[in-house]
């Protein structure tokens, strides 16, 4: 008798127990997670020990400064920029901000000697730039609560606006944490209303619900906890949200149905009950690790957000899974007959997948070469990703940053605040000269400023106005401004490392900056994804091995997973990248995608496909047990995982797709490009593709060494056997059910 088998009877003797214990525990979880959000931390854009990093932590200690992370636009009402009474405004302005207790460093187009840098080209704006000291979450705390409303005004002179990075972040963080309630307060009912019409007992319905909700809970409570641990990035939330609901949902079904078919088969319900677990428990227990395994790989990456999208999807598979093997079992087993399918006593659902099923086999060619095709096609988009970095465009045109960056992008020709910093920590300020000249040749350089003079095309434009700004008592640096042409482009990274290769008069020089700091950031990323991408394919491959017995499967199911993410990428390029239904989703394309979010999708849209693999997999692999027959297994396992496999995929898609809803970007490219790969998974991937292939292949299917099935079979006692008789391929002209 299996663990699990003992698992399922243990939970039915006890299921009061367990039932008022499950409810308990959810309000624990309730109560702890509730202050979740309040103890998670926003997040920056930079890679721990890179070089752009130990340029900031310089800047900070040596300097004083840092990023240009605050932007006040000032537009004068009447007259120029220059007029007295916008010099004075705008000197007033910049003497109030340099008073705030965590702004550390200001300069403006006044203070700078009418640096034109920091002047409109229509000469009625102009710009003050500053440093707001402080972690990501202190630093946009500040500004979102008060500089940003202190800073947003109009008198009888100027007119003034703000923006910056941290500015931007922290808008960006509003609205995900809007766009988060809102989905919150949308998927509850809608995934009633989907179980309802799925199952017809309003029971069942709250039933699945309250397992996806005791995982999103649970993930919330440990989320709070473990944030006192570490860091945990406020996205993390979103992920718990619909993966915890997803999930539920799917696992849910999975068991209720093979409940449901134990009871319609005459088994008593204590029986059933236990032996549902024994079955069903065994492929949520697979999916599950496979789900787990495909996230956790996100903790190699040194970034503090990926890891808490690790942390989140791993926890909310564990409470997912404990959930639906212990509180759903309880209550079926209190259910009993109540829980049995209305209508029909044999389990006729999926009669449509057999027969589809059937005629894919009949053909199995040209099906396969049908579905290839199709999924080439929408995945070719995916040839044409260009990666580049984040900016302002992931949030809507109504926000009040984006419309700040706006107008900065209509009226500067140069990336003032987006300076990349030079810094030579024991360098002489004399010594700048014929550096910062040379600096000023490069292409994508409007202009370099330095202790020893502002140059621009390798000639000196004026001296400095302030040297000892750009001097400490150890060293100086320079601020190599890029043309906005550059930094709207993929030629950043190039920029930068242009700058590193030119030969400094100095013993050290660290470049940092914005543009820096995104350019190591992607470089260490991607740096990592092959590594990440060779553990999620190995890691999947071992576990559906371990399920199946066979070497063929785990092989045929990494593939075809690939072919559904190329589905995904295509959208994602297509979509957000080339900017179709850009009006519809009410986003601003930027000619690029960013690596991180695709690179998170990856791993969450591998996981869910394999989950589906493992549902499918699990019930062909059984039939063939019993039968032996490869074709009548594949299709009595379509025909008993078919529907639940479309039903959860439709339930999870409508989870996701809610964020497409969203005013972020970033959000709405998860929302659409997992929605359309779950879908296009369940569907092509799963009705076409996986029959097809399991007919060409045959009983090689099936087929594993000696050996590696006698390890299989002594790591999982309990898992597949040889069939019941050998049997000879059926004549593909099969009868149709």
């Amino acid at each position: 008798m299996s663990v699990l088998y003992r698992l399922g009877a243990l939970v039915v003797r006890r299921r009061r127990v367990t039932l008022v214990a499950g409810l308990l525990t959810t309000l624990v979880f309730a109560t702890v997670g509730a202050g979740a959000m309040g103890v998670m931390v926003l997040s920056r854009w930079e890679a721990p020990g890179t070089e752009s990093v130990h340029a900031q932590r310089m800047l900070r200690q040596q300097f004083n400064t840092g990023n240009a992370n605050l932007i006040l636009l000032v537009t004068a009402r009447t007259g120029t920029v220059d007029s007295a009474p916008v010099r004075d405004a705008g000197q007033r302005l910049a003497a109030d901000l340099d008073g705030r207790p965590l702004v550390g460093d200001v300069w403006s187009y006044w203070s700078e000697g009418n640096d034109p840098m920091l002047r409109g080209t229509d000469g009625r704006q102009a710009l003050i730039l500053a440093h707001v000291r402080g972690d990501a979450t202190t630093a946009r705390e500040e500004i979102r609560e008060r500089l940003l409303p202190a800073f947003t005004r109009v008198d009888e002179a100027v007119e003034v606006r703000v923006a910056g990075a941290e500015a931007v972040s922290a808008q960006i963080s509003e609205q995900a944490a809007a766009d988060f309630v809102r989905a919150e307060l949308l998927i509850v009912p809608l995934m009633f209303l989907l179980l309802y019409a799925l199952y017809r007992r309003a029971r069942l319905a709250l039933l699945t619900l309250g397992v996806g909700l005791f995982a999103v809970l649970g993930t919330l409570a440990a989320l709070r906890l473990l944030a006192s641990l570490t860091e945990v990035s406020t996205f993390a939330a979103n992920i718990t949200l619909v993966m915890g609901i997803g999930l539920g949902v799917d696992y849910s079904l999975f068991v209720i149905a093979r409940f449901r078919e134990e009871l319609a088969a005459g088994t008593p319900v204590p029986d059933a009950v236990a032996t549902t677990v024994r079955t069903a428990g065994r492929t949520v227990i697979f999916s599950g690790l496979t789900v787990a395994a495909s996230l956790s790989v996100l903790l190699l990456f040194p970034y503090s957000f990926l890891r808490s999208f690790a942390y989140a999807g791993v926890l909310v598979v564990a409470m997912a899974v404990v959930g639906s093997l212990t509180l759903l079992p309880a209550a079926l087993a209190a259910l009993g007959p109540r829980a049995a399918r209305r209508g029909s006593a044999s389990g006729t659902p999926g009669r449509r997948w057999y027969r589809f099923g059937a005629r894919v086999m009949r053909r199995p060619l040209p099906f396969a070469v049908a579905g290839l095709l199709l999924v080439g096609l929408l995945g070719a988009p995916a040839l044409g990703l260009r990666i580049g970095l984040p900016d302002d465009r992931v949030l809507p045109p109504s926000a009040s940053t984006r419309q700040t960056y706006d107008e900065l992008r209509a009226n500067f020709a140069q990336e003032a605040n987006d300076a990349i910093q030079v810094i030579a920590p024991a360098g002489r300020p004399d010594a700048a000269a014929g550096y910062a000249a040379e600096l000023s040749r490069i292409d994508g350089i409007a202009q370099v400023n330095s202790a020893a003079g502002i140059f621009a095309d390798g000639a000196l434009l004026r001296p400095a106005p302030h040297p000892e700004r750009l001097t400490s008592p150890a060293g100086t640096r320079l601020e190599a401004v890029p043309t906005r042409e550059v930094l709207a482009g993929t030629e950043v990274s190039a920029l930068v490392e242009r700058i590193r290769a030119t030969p400094a008069p100095y013993d050290r020089v660290l470049v940092g900056g914005y543009p820096a700091e995104l350019t190591d950031f992607r470089s260490t990323l991607m740096q990592r994804v092959p590594l990440v991408v060779a553990l999620i394919l190995a890691i999947t491959f071992i576990l559906l091995f371990l399920m199946s017995g066979s070497l063929l499967v785990p092989v045929k199911a990494t593939v075809l997973n690939l072919l559904s993410l190329s589905v995904m990428f295509g959208v994602l390029v297509f979509v957000f990248q080339e900017g179709a239904f850009g009006s519809l989703l009410g986003f601003t394309p930027i000619g690029t995608l960013d690596p991180a979010f695709p690179i998170l999708m990856f791993c969450v849209a591998y996981g869910l496909s394999m989950d589906y693999e493992v549902f499918m997999l699990s019930r062909i692999k059984e039939r063939y047990e019993a039968t032996g027959d490869n074709t009548r297994a594949v299709l009595e396992g379509l025909q008993r995982s078919g529907p639940l496999i479309t039903a959860a995929a439709v339930i999870l898609a409508v989870s996701f797709s809610l964020y497409a809803t969203g005013r972020v970007m970033y959000l709405q490219m998860i929302g659409v490009g997992v929605a359309v790969a779950i879908l296009v998974d369940a569907t092509v991937i799963r009705a076409v593709l996986v029959p097809a292939f399991m007919r060409l292949a045959g009983r090689a299917n099936w087929w594993a060494p000696a050996p590696l099935r006698r390890l299989q079979r002594r790591i999982d006692p309990h898992g597949p056997t040889p069939p019941a008789r050998p049997a000879a391929e059926p004549d593909p002209a099969l009868p149709v059910r």
